[in-house]
């Protein structure tokens, strides 16, 4: 068989990739120039192919090695990859201390520099930061609304939240957002808010009982859900930001002191809109990790959600880089 060079690949952008894999107890390696993931059954190893120009992110969980030529061609398709634990989380390229989300970003000295430019403009700037950090968390709250009405995923799955409530829950949060003085009154709001649609999703999908763990301590389905569903956001908005050129340490809301913060502001703008509903729905209907892991994938592909994610952060860049640039002349 031929070999096919990475450099041969039509790629995919970014935003369109339909991709998202997390693998477990097989190797990833190249074979006849594609990068596929091998796995055993008995006596005989099963190769199976892994579109690496159509894939935004590669998780590799328990039982998994990575050989250099897959991370070269990996790298060269600008797939971001982390190792995790089983069931996605935790993520291992992180501090040890935090836990922060740390990707391994495909090596350029090209990215694009526009939007950074945009973006260190403001960042150093208290009241400009939170005036992005509340643009961040209004489009929050709009991609929420509108996937809890109008998803048709969410209907077929039965899943059926009062709206009336929900439109009140979201005029409340505007309002909170609007009035925050500071980053901390915005996470107590975005708390107080993910608290209620808990309440929400667990009525909406009849569940029954439901108390979020710390992460690491998940016992139920659903929780277990929300952890490794939200860990395929991370993936996406860690994506996003190496697209636009800017470091995951440049964050908005989650701290300035965090390394992989703005990844968390950036998953946020999709984690209550898709992964929240899903893992109810999943936990009540008993599927597996892997239903679950896959009705995520299809629904975040589907709602282009990192199309979503590239175009709230652009707009958030140009908008208040351009402001900073004008109080500053």
């Amino acid at each position: 068989m031929d070999n096919i060079p990475s450099s041969d690949l039509k790629s995919v952008l970014h935003s369109k990739r339909a991709n998202v894999y997390y693998l477990e107890h097989c190797r990833v390696l190249v074979n006849g120039g594609r990068v596929e993931y091998v796995t055993e059954k008995g006596k005989h190893s099963l190769y199976w192919n892994i579109p690496i120009a159509n894939t935004t992110t590669v998780l590799l969980g328990t039982g998994t090695s990575l050989t250099q030529a897959a991370m070269r061609e990996l790298a060269k398709a600008g797939v971001m990859v982390g190792f995790c634990g089983g069931g996605g989380t935790p993520l291992f390229a992180g501090t040890e201390a935090e836990q922060a989300v740390a990707w391994i970003p495909p090596q350029s000295e090209y990215r694009p520099t526009e939007y950074l430019q945009h973006w260190v403009r403001f960042w150093f700037d208290d009241a400009l930061r939170l005036r992005a950090a509340k643009s961040f968390q209004t489009a929050r709250l709009t991609r929420l609304l509108q996937h809890w009405h109008e998803s048709k995923s969410l209907r077929d799955q039965g899943f059926a939240a009062d709206k009336d409530q929900l439109n009140q829950l979201i005029t409340q949060s505007r309002s909170g957002i609007d009035h925050a003085q500071d980053v901390t009154a915005l996470l107590t709001e975005e708390a107080r808010l993910t608290k209620q649609l808990y309440r929400m999703a667990s009525l909406a999908s009849q569940y029954g009982e439901f108390t979020r763990a710390k992460r690491g301590d998940s016992v139920d389905a659903a929780n277990q859900f929300l952890d490794h569903g939200n860990y395929l956001a991370y993936g996406l908005g860690a994506t996003a930001a190496w697209v636009l050129g800017i470091p995951h340490s440049l964050a908005v809301l989650h701290g300035k002191t965090r390394r992989g913060g703005l990844v968390f502001d950036i998953a946020d703008l999709v984690k209550d809109a898709v992964i929240l509903p899903q893992a109810f729905i999943s936990a009540a209907k008993g599927q597996t990790e892997q239903e679950f892991r896959q009705a995520c994938i299809e629904t975040l592909t589907r709602s282009e959600a990192l199309d979503f994610m590239i175009n709230t952060i652009k707009a958030t860049a140009m908008q208040i880089g351009k402001a900073a640039q004008a109080a500053s002349t």
